[in-house]
């Protein structure tokens, strides 16, 4: 609860000395009327002693009460202090009834003042009640609350450490493919090289063999003129020997192993595609 305010203060310290200057009125008040009945009765008395003193000194009145006749003053004092009494309590029973009366609206007040405390005391009971009922919700979602986030950093720790296994994975794929790119690349460069020296070979075999076929055209043609008897077989054995020639000549030029070349010559005189002994792959 926060702190009073300046004007909670000051009715505190007004309450305080109402009731401290109340504290002894009961006993000022029958005071007060023990005051008023003693000057009252002083009163009486003297005018009761003022009249015995005029009857001594006029011995000659009577002190026998006679009605209708109002000269005796012993009578006279005490009629009116009588009468001064009953006014005096009349007073009294009037301030009697007045002070009731302001008691019973006191009551009244009061009876109405505790029924709306009753009243506001029973709304501050339910109010505090839901409060309390909403603070026991709230820790509650609270507790939960905290729970989640818990749960939340234990599952983020668990994906960070995943990130940060994938994340070296990752690199190691990266260092594997750049190292496989440069591996492809030498095989790459290895393969067009050993197709560029064997189109080389295949070149250089077919310009041998296109020499070699001029030369035996102009031998067949020298030997035109010498005789069609011995034509055939000496055209028989000029193309053994051009294939021979041409057999050694790829086989010296170009080796056996590792991209080696053998050309097929055939009967006619022409040659079949070389065959290799070793094909590469794209990959060596």
């Amino acid at each position: 609860m926060s702190e009073a305010s300046w004007q909670e203060v000051l009715r505190q310290r007004l309450v305080e000395r109402n009731s401290k200057e109340a504290a002894y009125a009961p006993i000022i008040e029958q005071y007060r009327r023990l005051a008023q009945q003693t000057k009252l009765l002083k009163e009486r008395n003297a005018s009761l002693l003022k009249a015995v003193g005029s009857v001594r000194s006029n011995p000659n009145s009577s002190t026998v009460f006679v009605p209708g006749v109002d000269d005796n003053p012993v009578r006279v004092a005490y009629v009116s202090s009588l009468e001064s009494q009953i006014s005096s309590l009349r007073d009294e029973m009037a301030a009697v009834y007045k002070t009731q009366g302001q008691n019973a609206q006191r009551l009244l007040s009061m009876t109405e003042t505790l029924r709306e405390k009753e009243e506001l005391a029973r709304t501050e009971a339910d109010n505090l009640r839901k409060a309390r009922e909403e603070v026991t919700s709230l820790k509650r979602k609270v507790d939960q609350h905290n729970e989640l986030m818990a749960e939340k950093d234990r599952t983020a720790q668990v994906l960070h450490d995943e990130i940060n296994t994938l994340q070296l994975e990752l690199g190691q794929l990266e260092e594997r493919n750049g190292i496989l790119s440069k591996d492809n690349a030498k095989l790459l460069q290895r393969w067009l090289d050993a197709k560029q020296s064997e189109a080389n070979r295949l070149n250089e075999a077919n310009d041998f063999y296109e020499d070699m076929k001029s030369r035996h055209q102009a031998v067949l043609s020298w030997r035109d003129g010498s005789g069609k008897t011995g034509a055939s077989s000496t055209a028989n054995d000029e193309k053994a020997d051009v294939r021979s020639i041409a057999q050694a000549s790829v086989l010296s030029g170009n080796g056996q192993a590792n991209g080696e070349q053998r050309t097929n010559p055939t009967t006619d005189g022409t040659r079949s595609p070389p065959e290799t002994g070793n094909t590469l792959s794209p990959n060596g």
